[in-house]
């Protein structure tokens, strides 16, 4: 056979290889995101707790109270929000339906309590909490009640996060000085603890995959100063960078089948609620408007 027929029979082979795996090579379209996102927004003049669908429409205003509201957390089975709120005087963790219906007090005390993160089972919620002075991550009984400190002389514990098994905890601290933050993990009842980060940059917001295999998080390692979003797999391996942007991207959470995450950036000046796929790739913006909208969080439950 002739060279240049060999070369026009490998072309017409993959040509239609690709057309028998979809053509063109691209890789397949995900499926249409699914379930609905809680996140905050200042736009109404306070910062208060919103829901949309996961494809940015009906967004909706669940809380309405003159001191700010922050950080929702879903509970597993997509019934409850809980969240943090000032309207007391004084920042506790609350929970209420998720029509917003039924805003309860979880939280009563001096202290700095933030942070709010359902167990898998829903029973308990890990949260953050300062009477000591220093951050230290506690857990509590889903109604308030029981609550117990796990971690103690954390300099600035902070974001924990269940895995789905329900036996391990992430969470943010600086407790080996110089306030570098780094992404610890530990069993759920405060023991074990260990690195899963160890540099000299901001490493922060570790959210854990719905397999249990991988954690997303945030770091400004490749730039010191923006803060981008990066994947590692549940034992700290294997860092990789999926956002690479001029402006910061931070709070990513997975969507519950794990194919994509929602992130907050500011890409576009404001802060504003994004999606992507896993791998970094198909980043859509759900929120646009001159407001500040972050902190999100996807219903476990479509």
């Amino acid at each position: 056979m002739k060279p240049w027929t060999l070369r026009l029979t490998l072309v017409a082979a993959l040509i239609g290889a690709a057309v028998a795996c979809g053509g063109g090579g691209e890789p397949a379209t995900p499926a249409p995101a699914t379930g609905k996102i809680a996140f905050i927004s200042d736009r109404d003049g306070n910062v208060e707790i919103y829901v949309m669908n996961a494809d940015g429409s009906a967004q909706t205003r669940l809380t309405d109270s003159p001191g700010n509201d922050n950080q929702p957390a879903w509970s597993p089975d997509g019934g409850s929000i809980a969240f943090v709120s000032q309207r007391d005087g004084n920042t506790e963790i609350y929970v209420m339906n998720a029509d917003g219906s039924g805003q309860t007090r979880l939280t009563d005390n001096a202290a700095l309590d933030s942070a709010p993160a359902w167990s898998p089972d829903g029973g308990s919620i890990a949260f953050v909490s300062n009477p000591d002075g220093n951050l230290e991550i506690y857990v509590m009984n889903a109604d308030g009640s029981g609550q117990t400190r796990l971690t103690d002389n954390a300099a600035f514990a902070d974001k924990p996060d269940w895995s789905p098994d329900g036996s391990r905890i992430t969470f943010v601290d600086a407790r080996d000085g110089n306030f570098n933050f780094e992404i610890y993990v530990m069993n759920a009842d405060g023991s074990g603890r260990t690195h899963l980060t160890d540099n000299a940059a901001f490493d922060d917001s570790p959210a854990w995959s719905p397999d249990g295999g991988s954690i997303a998080f945030v770091s400004d390692r490749d730039d010191n100063i923006v803060s981008e979003i990066y994947v590692m797999n549940a034992d700290g391996s294997g860092q990789t960078r999926l956002t690479d942007d001029a402006a910061a991207d931070t709070s990513p959470v997975w969507s519950p089948d794990g194919s994509r995450i929602v992130f907050a950036s500011r890409r576009d000046l404001m802060a504003d609620i994004y999606f992507m796929n896993a791998d970094g790739s198909g980043r859509t913006r759900l929120t646009d408007n001159a407001a500040f909208d972050s902190s999100p969080d996807w219903s476990p439950v479509p």
